[in-house]
């Protein structure tokens, strides 16, 4: 009896262990498929992924909603299930593609890509698909989000993968990935409806490699734009400002699988982090394939403002609020 009692304890000291440390992919607490997490830390001090959402088993792209998750702690997450659906959208139907989030004027805004059509992949030149990027608006951080200019900021040219950053001075850019228009950059309105002025393409350095999935962050007085270099390796570039010059720095993650990434980076409780989805095999389900997972890792810098080279792990950030000491004792 002692020893059934004995192994009872590990047990339930094993199980106290596993709740209480992250792992890779994140646990939301279900087996939802997740990706091109949004990382964002708003008034209140948590953590939010706004995140697309892959129907399981999926044979292509072919996405309807998007999701929010929020955290304290990186461990446990609270899925506030879907923000916005494109069955709440009268201009596209399909494509619920990698959104991003920002906070300004007392308002919770998402910048959403989706579109209609059909992409033909044995025959591009029969395709009709079709993307644009909208703004949904909420009082809340968690949605639910509502369409506020009933279409896309702009039809021409074809676009997705929204990136909005918001300087320190308030203005506003937004980066994407379009067709003939990436390292393009538009500033946007006061009211985060629309965009001022005409598209700026960026210097990049002479160095424009296919790309999509930009995410764009400030630290110190140093400017950011990473990417998702040939859609697989994360790369990034440095500027003095939102709109460049830019000078290419080289990788820092290296791509899996041949498998695409799209990854945002944000600074919680003092630690920078690194967000990303990777492709896991599902033997769990029907269709025994490859499918999208949120993930996290910690994210470090060199003295002279550069990215040290990130690696995956199944830790991912395990142990995160025993490692992050709070500010006060920083």
């Amino acid at each position: 009896m002692k020893k059934v009692g004995f192994n009872f304890l590990l047990l339930v000291l094993g199980f106290g262990v596993s709740t209480c440390f992250a792992q890779n992919p994140l646990n939301f607490g279900s087996n939802i498929r997740t990706a091109d997490p949004s990382a964002h830390v708003w008034q209140d001090g948590k953590m939010y992924l706004y995140t697309s959402h892959d129907e399981e088993c999926q044979e292509d792209f072919h996405m309807k909603n998007w999701h929010t998750f929020s955290s304290t702690d990186l461990v446990s997450w609270v899925d506030h299930g879907p923000s916005l659906s494109v069955d709440d959208l009268s201009w596209a139907d399909n494509y619920a593609w990698a959104p991003d989030a920002a906070y300004k004027n007392g308002k919770y805004y998402l910048v959403f890509p989706a579109g209609s059509g059909f992409k033909d992949r044995k025959n591009p030149e029969r395709s009709t698909k079709w993307m644009g990027i909208g703004i949904a608006v909420s009082d809340s951080p968690t949605g639910p989000f509502k369409d506020a200019i009933g279409g896309p900021l702009w039809r021409e040219p074809y676009a997705n993968d929204p990136s909005l950053f918001i300087d320190d001075d308030g203005k506003a850019y937004l980066y994407f990935h379009g067709k003939n228009a990436d390292y393009y950059v538009a500033e946007m309105a006061d009211d985060l409806l629309s965009i001022k002025g005409e598209f700026r393409k960026m210097d990049m350095g002479g160095y424009e490699p296919k790309m999509e999935g930009p995410w764009v962050f400030k630290r110190n007085d140093n400017y950011y734009f990473t990417m998702p270099e040939n859609n697989r390796m994360l790369a990034y570039y440095m500027a003095k400002s939102p709109k460049g010059p830019w000078t290419y720095k080289g990788s820092f993650m290296d791509e899996e699988s041949n498998s695409n990434n799209h990854h945002s980076i944000v600074e919680y409780k003092g630690q920078w982090l690194l967000f990303y989805h990777r492709w896991l095999a599902t033997t769990d389900t029907g269709c025994k394939k490859k499918q999208r997972h949120s993930a996290a890792e910690y994210l470090y810098f060199n003295g002279d403002g550069t990215i040290q080279k990130v690696r995956r792990t199944d830790k991912g950030v395990a142990g995160f609020s025993t490692n992050v000491k709070p500010l006060s004792e920083k």
